[in-house]
């Protein structure tokens, strides 16, 4: 199985990282628990590049494609926005109370956690955000 999406960097475009998920869910027969999970990580990480990766008013696209080996879901988000690789970020600490703890950091530290492995490179001008999720 192999599926890829074309969004733009807009909030509503959210919603269909959520369908292509949903479908890509339905077609490996995915529980429901793993779905929520897949769905949790992308929202993060789709919301990381349209908050951040483009100056305000820019429009742009992001691209999503997945990929299953029959053991292994591997997603790869593409962007030509800024440079930053997530995964050199430090964890959030998740010992200090959620008042006091600063701002960001959650979506990737949920991230890392979720899936088996994260890993990101700058090629052509463009990120590159591999995870991958054993099934």
């Amino acid at each position: 199985m192999k599926k890829e999406i074309k969004i733009k960097n807009q909030v509503g475009e959210l919603e269909k990282v959520n369908a292509f998920i949903e479908q890509i869910g339905e077609e490996l027969q995915l529980d429901m628990e793993l779905l929520m999970n897949l769905n949790l990580v992308m929202e993060e990480m789709v919301s990381n590049v349209i908050f951040y990766a483009y100056p305000e008013g820019k429009t742009a696209d992001i691209e999503l494609s997945a990929e299953c080996n029959g053991r292994q879901l591997t997603f790869i988000l593409s962007d030509k926005g800024r440079e930053f690789d997530p995964t050199m970020k430090d964890d959030a600490d998740t010992d200090v109370d959620p008042m006091e703890r600063e701002l960001g950091g959650m979506g990737i530290y949920i991230v890392k956690n979720i899936m088996n492995e994260v890993t990101y490179q700058r090629l052509e001008g463009k990120n590159l955000l591999t995870m991958k999720k054993d099934i």
